[in-house]
């Protein structure tokens, strides 16, 4: 709308509408406006006179706009003024309107009359469309549908007979690629003669088409190689691809096919599982991408889903294997049996390049192995495997090292990609699995009675389950599943093995090998002559343990009797020999035993991935370390060892119980919360000192103070060493060459240090077993300064001689518990004998005075204890004899050689070169030379304080 002029009544409408300040005005309002008399020129005028921001758009606002257009001093005359004229603009525009809404009132009415009339008559089509249809089914129901369906059904018949006979047509060509397309060349040959004429050309146009189509299924049919190798199949192929001279496209098709089948398998393989797993039809699955697929595998179907994907892997491989076979067979025949007959063939054989398909092939080798592996390096990162169990990653473990073999089989390569990602999990996996069987080893220590467990004498941990890889001879790489051993000198790789049918990675069923696990012994005898022979020379089983007297079922033995020991070699045995009552057979327990087992199975993992070989022998290296840290701490530690100053403990095993001590043991009772993070997963890696069980009792006299239990824990700790030297070579093969300085230590500073635990754990006993106080109180109350030469010793050597025959008593007794061997009891016995020496020096050095006749006394009293104790022991030379004479003839040296002497002879201590030099004074040395003598002591004992 503008001043000019009014819009068409039903745009002014829609205008007017817009407008907020327009009222539409009630039917009186029309009235009384239609009443009121009107000039049209002067209301035009008015209209024509309004602001033409009125006619803006919706939103504008009158009531501000008239607001701010007042003048700032109001004048109430020209405010009234201003309202008269807007009620007259508005009284005109809504008077036209008015008139308007007048004017197209009946055009209104007579629509909506049309509107009602067509809404009835449509009202009554519905009616009528109703009954007809209801009409219709009556009749389709009743004869159309069933007569029709019959002509359908006839017409069907008719078109399916006829396909019939065009496939049976077709199948007498079925897949004969060749033939379909030597006889689509032979009529292009002939029709090329005369292809002037019109019909002959399209008759070349639809061959050609034919070809094409031939082309396009020929291309189908190599990609089914890929999965399931046919050479007839492939043969007809290849033949195929020769007559239309695409033999170089043929090969790059079929890469392209064999990586589309190794996307496509694996997908399916897992999703099969997931589908399985999830119990529903959700396709959800199908949408995902294969790595976030893997994800979804749960823990009970990865060993299968894997098993699975390897096998599928395995054909795609073969297939390729087989391929490379039938061109290196085929490389050098006469082809031309496939295109007699035809010169163009045979020109397109003459551009044939062999050389591109042997390149082709060789390249794809190691493309194909490369799809392989990140397939299955994705399966195996796409689930923690920290939470299975060790048999299951060991089988785990088992099929990637014989998927690892096939690669290495199939193109050389050393399957850097699996190896670092099975790398990772083992890692993972293996850490948290040795902190478990650490706390395991420290739980079975702290509850191991130490007592024997029976083994034959033949045992050898390559009898234990965990150790049976190691008689399998197999290259390194090689897993340990079962595996038929060939009979030919010449290895057979796994394709030459599973060309004509099987599958390296079928799964099956776990069973135990033929032989059972046979390595106890009844009763710990060999066979029951022994067993009466032993014991009819000793004594009755009354005193032997009920533990060795249980009898072990043991039906499989197959092995032959041990001789038994005849009656001359038990008379005969050496004093000190306290095993030929039992047999020669390893002393271990069941916490050794189950040690030797730990370490088969990180062997096992470590034989079948070698990258992580140092970790596991670190591992290992901590399982000796912590059994012999316990053993010490059990028996073999005690502050007063070192201050005899016999070297009981070498510095190379100081060092040693130290570092593990450093290393491994937590020593800290409960965490301290203002650790540093670092501190807090050092402790992680560390396990708590072990404390010895409450049922081991190391204080009666009557059993040497625990000597049975310190025999077999000391006596399994060698053996468990022994075991570890036999392992050593097999260790060093898988050990990295930058590790190697690491394994050379560990047994050169911890394994070889295994025996000598053996001096401070039975030095404990030999200190308690005899009562050398009493000794020295008897000692004490003998008269030395005698004035004539005796010829009857002294009754504290009769008391020592008794204390000695008791301790052999009993060493007696405890070896029919436990078979004490030849090295045990010498280092008892040398314990003893040198501590009575010793006893015997101190006892002398206490001495206040003393004769010449009284030194002569001393010899007597030595010479008669060294007679009778030579007959209670084989050891020779008697230990520490040269210590006891050397201090009793120092009594007669002269000044100048008693100087000399006691500069030479460091081993005495102070107290007993100082009662030395004081007892000869008077005799042949004066006060002068006793000053001096005491002088030398002092400077010796200078540097030991």
């Amino acid at each position: 709308m503008t001043r000019q002029g009014l819009k068409s009544p039903q745009e002014s409408l829609s205008d007017l509408g817009a407008i907020e300040s327009l009222r539409v005005p009630g039917k009186e309002e029309f009235r009384e406006l239609r009443e009121q008399p009107s000039d049209p020129q002067a209301e035009q005028e008015l209209i024509n006179s309004i602001e033409q921001v009125y006619f803006s758009a919706d939103s504008f606002d009158i009531v501000k706009y008239e607001l701010e257009k007042l003048p700032p001093v109001l004048n109430l005359q020209e405010l009234e003024e201003y309202r008269d004229k807007l009620k007259q603009q508005q009284a005109a525009v809504s008077k036209k309107v008015a008139d308007l809404i007048l004017e197209k009132q009946p055009a209104y009415v007579k629509e909506l009359e049309r509107v009602t009339s067509l809404q009835t008559g449509l009202q009554l089509a519905a009616v009528i469309c109703t009954n007809g249809r209801r009409h219709l089914n009556i009749a389709k129901e009743g004869f159309t549908q069933a007569s029709l369906g019959l002509l359908a059904n006839q017409r069907k018949r008719q078109l399916l007979i006829g396909l019939l006979k065009s496939l049976r047509t077709i199948k007498t060509l079925e897949e004969d690629y060749p033939g379909a397309i030597q006889l689509c060349l032979e009529c292009q040959k002939a029709a090329s003669t005369f292809k002037h004429y019109s019909c002959i050309s399209e008759l070349n146009s639809k061959l050609q088409d034919t070809l094409e189509q031939i082309e396009e299924q020929l291309d189908v049919a190599l990609s089914k190689i890929c999965k399931n190798f046919d050479i007839n199949h492939y043969t007809k192929v290849q033949q195929a691809y020769r007559l239309l001279g695409k033999t170089q496209t043929a090969m790059d098709q079929l890469h392209m096919h064999f990586t589309q089948a190794i996307h496509n398998t694996v997908f399916q393989v897992v999703l099969g599982y997931v589908e399985l797993c999830a119990g529903n039809t959700d396709t959800k699955f199908q949408k995902l991408q294969y790595k976030d697929l893997c994800t979804h595998v749960t823990p009970d179907s990865y060993i299968p889903c894997l098993a699975d994907l390897c096998k599928a892997l395995w054909e795609v491989m073969l297939s390729y294997y087989r391929t490379m076979e039938w061109h290196e067979k085929h490389g050098n025949e006469d082809t031309a049996s496939a295109s007699e007959g035809s010169n163009m063939i045979g020109t397109e054989e003459t551009n044939f390049d062999r050389g591109y398909i042997k390149k082709k092939l060789e390249h794809g080798l190691t493309r194909i192995w490369q799809d392989v592996q990140l397939k299955v390096k994705t399966y195996l990162l796409g689930t923690d495997l920290s939470i299975f169990k060790y048999d299951d990653f060991i089988f785990v473990l088992d099929i990637i090292s014989r998927l690892m073999q096939v690669g290495e089989e199939f193109c050389g390569s050393k399957s850097e990609v699996l190896q670092e990602s099975i790398r990772k999990q083992s890692v993972n996996y293996f850490k948290n699995y040795h902190r478990t069987r650490l706390d395991e080893l420290r739980m079975f220590l702290e509850n191991e009675t130490w007592e024997l467990c029976p083994v034959k004498s033949n045992f050898s941990i390559l009898q234990l389950h965990e150790f049976k890889f190691m008689e399998q001879s197999r290259s390194p790489s090689v897993s340990p599943s079962k595996q038929p051993v060939s009979t030919s000198s010449k290895a057979v790789t796994l394709f030459e093995q599973y060309c004509s049918g099987g599958n390296p990675f079928e799964i099956q069923a776990n069973h135990k090998d033929e032989e059972t696990e046979d390595v106890l012994a009844s009763n710990g005898y060999e066979s029951d002559e022994q067993e009466k022979c032993a014991y009819q020379e000793y004594d009755s089983d009354s005193d032997v343990p009920e533990e060795l007297k249980r009898d072990y079922v043991d039906e499989q033995t197959g092995d032959a009797p041990v001789k038994s020991v005849s009656r001359e070699t038990l008379k005969s045995r050496k004093k000190s020999d306290y095993s030929l009552n039992k047999v020669n057979a390893p002393i271990l327990t069941n916490t050794t035993l189950n040690v030797i087992r730990l370490v088969g199975k990180y062997m096992q993992m470590m034989n079948i991935l070698k990258p992580i070989a140092f970790d596991v022998i670190h591992f290992m290296s901590q399982l000796f370390d912590y059994y012999l840290y316990a053993i010490y701490t059990f028996f073999g530690r005690n502050d007063s060892l070192e201050s005899t100053g016999l070297g009981l403990s070498s510095s190379r095993l100081r060092t040693t119980l130290n570092r593990i001590q450093e290393s491994l043991i937590d020593l800290e009772v409960s965490a301290d919360p203002t650790a540093t993070l670092t501190a807090a997963e050092e402790r992680k890696e560390k396990v708590p000192s072990p404390h010895l069980s409450h049922l081991v009792l190391l204080t009666s006299g009557d059993t040497l103070y625990g000597l049975a239990e310190r025999v077999v824990a000391t006596e399994s700790l060698v053996f468990l060493a022994e075991q570890f030297e036999f392992l050593q070579p097999h260790l060093d093969a898988v050990m990295p060459a930058v590790k190697k300085p690491f394994l050379q230590q560990f047994y050169s500073q911890t394994v070889s240090t295994a025996s000598e635990l053996r001096k401070p754990i039975y030095w404990i006993v030999a200190g308690k077993a005899i009562d050398y106080e009493q000794m020295l109180l008897l000692m004490a109350n003998v008269k030395w300064d005698v004035k004539e030469i005796m010829s009857q010793h002294n009754i504290y050597v009769d008391a020592l001689l008794k204390e000695f025959e008791q301790f052999n008593r009993r060493l007696n007794e405890v070896s029919k518990r436990v078979r004490i061997p030849l090295p045990v009891s010498n280092i008892l016995w040398e314990h003893c004998i040198r501590l009575a020496n010793r006893t015997i020096v101190e006892g002398y050095a206490n001495v206040k005075k003393c004769s010449n006749e009284g030194r002569a006394l001393m010899q007597l009293d030595f010479q008669q204890f060294l007679m009778k104790l030579e007959k209670l022991t084989d050891i020779r030379p008697i230990p520490d004899k040269e210590f006891v004479e050397t201090y009793i003839k120092a009594y007669y040296l002269t000044e100048n050689d008693m100087e000399r002497w006691i500069k030479e002879h460091r081993e005495y201590s102070t107290k007993q070169l100082t009662n030395l030099v004081n007892v000869c004074l008077g005799s042949h040395i004066n006060k002068k030379a006793r000053q001096k003598l005491l002088a030398a002591i002092d400077d010796i004992d200078r540097p030991k304080r």
